[in-house]
């Protein structure tokens, strides 16, 4: 897959089929993250593949992530804070996006998970204190198919322009047009939370 095909196909994931990832996947996906760029090369990032069913069943425990459970590989993006103070979060990240469109190449699906709890996923997985755990990023096979079709045009729908979040040379003023869109935006997001 080519890899702008993989940045438009990419979605996430949250129901996986129990079958395990060859190993070749793995490594590749790592490898993809271990080639990232980091703020003056200093690669500040250390990954824990967890597979076990217990350590992930214990990780799914944070909020919205249940599906973790099920994932047959769960990828935890650490960065060493000593190393890299400032732009370890960073680092990390790009590392894992590419992880992300790796995965996606090799037709896994994935679901980057930034809400938990840092205390509970240390202790889980003895990781020593210079290090931060950046995100949990859930990985395996899609559960249902994936109509690619139907996915970009609700991906396509859901993006905001690229008119409205580029510049060139300054940020200028928003247009009226821009802000009408952005307040009907809020409405309907505001519909769906009184509606459930």
């Amino acid at each position: 897959m080519e890899v702008f095909e993989a940045i438009r196909t990419r979605r996430s994931v949250r129901a996986f089929k129990s079958t395990p990832i060859p190993e070749d996947k793995i490594k590749l996906i790592l490898e993809a993250g271990r080639l990232a760029p980091s703020a003056g090369n200093i690669q500040p990032w250390h990954f824990i593949v967890v597979r076990d069913a217990e350590k992930r069943k214990r990780l799914s425990k944070a909020r919205w992530a249940k599906f973790i459970a099920e994932a047959p590989v769960v990828i935890v993006g650490c960065g060493d804070q000593r190393a890299s103070p400032r732009w370890f979060h960073v680092d990390v990240a790009i590392a894992m996006q590419n992880m992300v469109l790796a995965a996606t190449g090799e037709g896994l699906g994935t679901c980057w998970v930034g809400s938990f709890n840092e205390e509970e996923v240390r202790e889980l997985l003895k990781i020593p204190e210079n290090y931060r755990v950046v995100a949990l990023l859930a990985v395996g096979y899609p559960r249902e198919k994936i109509d690619v079709t139907s996915k970009i045009l609700h991906f396509v729908q859901r993006r905001k322009k690229l008119s409205e979040i580029v510049s060139f040379e300054e940020i200028g003023r928003k247009t009226s047009q821009n802000l009408l869109l952005l307040a009907l935006r809020l409405f309907r997001f505001i519909s769906r939370i009184y509606s459930s």
